[in-house]
């Protein structure tokens, strides 16, 4: 004990000279999490493209909107822990409890502060010109999700977290 030897629990493994940071791309779980998170981005920006005839680039970074990304990141990643390491497993049951908070709270208090923000946005509007809040920048409105959305974005973790069990 304390004599520098191999065993001593102070002391670093030993580099076993296989490590590679694209191993990380072989973490499965990681990959359908942010495979979910991208697809759902990319949902988002096409579907404003389709409806709005415009590009948005901010809906590929963005919060909101149909599906949620944030459920499908989420979701994706607890489904992927659950068919790589059982659905039995701490871990999954952690990554579930996780996906619950996670979309309880886009679809409840994000989305309540997303509504709050435009009566805001609307009260500073009638203020007249010469109150100092009056030039006040805009508030963030879409913060959270409806229900839909945030089933939406779960189903869709699923089916990638699925899919890309085929491919593991």
């Amino acid at each position: 004990m304390g004599d520098g030897g191999a065993d001593d629990a102070s002391s670093p493994p030993p580099h076993d000279g296989g490590f590679s940071y694209l191993a990380v791309f072989h973490n499965y779980p990681l990959v359908a999490a942010l495979l979910g998170f991208a697809v759902a981005q990319s949902i988002k920006f096409f579907l404003t493209w389709y409806k709005e005839n415009r590009w948005d680039p901010k809906q590929l970074i963005g919060s909101g909107g149909m599906p949620s990304s944030h459920s499908a990141t989420v979701t994706a990643l607890a489904v992927a822990i659950g068919l790589q390491d059982g659905f039995n497993c701490s871990l999954f049951a952690t990554a579930t409890i996780f996906a619950s908070v996670v979309m309880y709270d886009a679809s409840g208090i994000r989305l309540h502060a997303g509504k709050q923000a435009a009566v805001l946005n609307q009260i500073v509007c009638e203020l007249p010109s010469e109150h100092p809040l009056s030039e006040t920048r805009p508030l963030r409105e879409l913060l959270g999700h409806t229900p839909t959305q945030v089933v939406a974005g779960a189903l869709l973790g699923c089916t990638i977290a699925t899919a890309g069990q085929l491919f593991v």
